[in-house]
């Protein structure tokens, strides 16, 4: 019972908590009404629920134990599965566009986030920049990539420049900036490298690590896989490595306008 619960992915387990305590799912449960709430049929959580139901725990002394439940569990940071693409009945998994808006829009006091590349930056930061004004306190460090072009000719201080020109007058839509990082070799002809890493570490303790980068068809249509943790010190190790790279001048901040 208890294994059956633990192995849902938290937002699951959230949600069915809600459910219990808001009076949405009552005793005695259905398939029919859990299925509403979990968006798809899953007998072995109908069991356990029934099972927690002959112990006396119904309702929101059930939510209760959910509760419980999820903080043990969050404590030993297992991973939810973040997809992007067609959905598989029978597979519980979190969308990738809900959890890069949810990290964005909760974030407290510190957000770092990674990607190799980004359209329509406008609607892509609009949460970011949005939570930016909202939390004053919040420090924001974006690490993007500056793609050369296998025909560009210009300088990497001219490429670098009009990067930067377009970033800050078209793509990001708030008054408040936030730091942004670059990789030196992306725009060198000859130095090869590139920033090629898809993450996203919020408030040093929720860590997500993603194929998806931050376009229209890598949220919604790629099949594109991430995991999305809650831990601490892996969080911590990621953040230090990314600041690692800015102290060492490995990524360079990106020009003001």
């Amino acid at each position: 019972m208890i294994r059956d619960l633990a192995a849902l992915p938290t937002y699951l387990r959230k949600r069915l908590a809600q459910a219990l305590d808001s009076g949405r799912l009552t005793a005695p449960y259905s398939p029919v009404a859990l299925q509403s709430v979990l968006n798809g049929a899953d007998e072995k959580i109908l069991t356990a629920l029934v099972e927690l139901e002959d112990m006396g725990i119904a309702d929101r002394a059930a939510a209760n134990w959910l509760r419980a439940l999820d903080a043990a569990t969050e404590s030993t940071g297992r991973p939810d599965l973040v997809w992007s693409g067609p959905e598989v009945e029978g597979v519980p998994a979190r969308d990738t566009r809900p959890v890069y808006d949810e990290l964005f829009s909760s974030a407290r006091r510190s957000l770092w986030a990674v990607s190799y590349a980004y359209f329509d930056g406008p609607r892509v930061f609009d949460q970011l920049a949005k939570r930016m004004e909202e939390v004053p306190e919040l420090h924001v460090t974006l690490l993007l990539n500056i793609d050369r072009g296998r025909h560009e000719t210009s300088s990497p201080d001219d490429v670098v420049r009009r990067f930067a020109d377009r970033f800050w007058t078209k793509d990001w839509p708030g008054s408040t900036r936030p730091r942004v990082f670059y990789d030196p070799r992306s725009v060198d002809p000859d130095v090869p490298g590139v920033l090629h890493a898809k993450a996203v570490v919020a408030d040093d303790k929720r860590v997500f690590v993603t194929s998806a980068n931050f376009t229209a068809a890598a949220l919604d249509h790629n099949i594109e896989l991430g995991f999305l943790v809650r831990d601490r010190p892996l969080a911590l190790s990621v953040v230090k490595h990314l600041q690692g790279l800015i102290d060492r001048k490995l990524l360079s901040p990106l020009p003001a306008q």
